[in-house]
């Protein structure tokens, strides 16, 4: 268990900024930990004492799929967040998500659901991958630098690059205007859309938050397992909303957080 104290919250606290830039109006939008942070700290002791992410769902015998034990291991871990809400009633709600996928899972009771239809996602990528798949295959094979190689390469790579594209195409992001829109239309920044914009933490959260009348209070992101290979995020270390892939978006996705009429 990562036991940090009051005095260590309290500075990570102040260090942690999630937001961005909003074309919409022009202006930037931040959203501060609040009482998110001690609910982290909840989670990484539930993590700990389950060996799980499983926590919330209503029927047994879910398998091993959702275990933590496998962040310590050569996939390394993974972002988890958790945002402090105020329903419409006054009363407070604390939400939760984990980026990506988990073990190839992107629907888990409890958690914060992804920014697009799965069902129109399996469509479009299960038959398209199998062709880059394939592909990769005869390339494996083939004479390095042969004409046919060199072939098989680059139709290999405008496949991937189209298939991204129809991907981001699914995905629906919602702000607190009542405003829904495309992670193009959203999307402040100069060198592309990355692969995995909108798949973490704080656009899950957000999103859901928007779409079922919630205000945020407050937001936390944690990384969990094993350290990443570039070393930036470590076992039980809090962090900022990313630069390449969420700062883009986040300024939309908190567009009108700040209205009275929202509070």
């Amino acid at each position: 268990m990562i036991k940090k104290t009051t005095e260590n919250i309290a500075w990570e606290s102040a260090a942690i900024k999630t937001g961005g830039f909003c074309k919409r109006c022009g202006r930037e939008h931040w959203l501060g930990p609040a009482n998110s942070l001690q609910h982290c700290q909840e989670l990484m002791h539930q993590f700990d004492c389950l060996g799980t992410i499983d926590l919330f769902s209503t029927e047994s015998g879910t398998g091993s799929a959702l275990e933590t034990a496998p962040l310590f291991g050569p996939a390394r871990g993974k972002m988890f967040g958790v945002m402090e809400c105020l329903k419409p009633d006054g009363t407070i709600i604390f939400l939760r998500a984990f980026s990506g996928q988990y073990n190839g899972v992107w629907l888990v009771d409890g958690w914060a659901p992804p920014l697009f239809d799965i069902d129109d996602f399996l469509a479009m990528t299960t038959v398209k991958e199998k062709q880059i798949k394939q592909l990769g295959a005869k390339i494996d094979q083939g004479v390095p630098h042969s004409s046919d190689w060199l072939a098989q390469k680059k139709e290999r790579r405008q496949l991937s690059r189209r298939l991204m594209q129809d991907i981001h195409g699914l995905y629906r992001l919602s702000n607190f205007r009542g405003e829904t829109t495309t992670l193009a239309e959203a999307f402040t920044g100069k060198n592309g859309i990355p692969t995995g914009t909108g798949d973490c933490c704080a656009p899950k959260l957000l999103n859901f938050a928007a779409k079922n009348d919630l205000h945020p209070l407050g937001i936390s992101e944690f990384f969990w397992g094993r350290e990443n290979k570039s070393g930036q995020h470590q076992h039980g270390s809090f962090t900022s909303s990313c630069v390449e892939k969420c700062q883009p978006i986040l300024g939309f996705m908190l567009c009108g957080r700040e209205e009275p009429e929202k509070l």
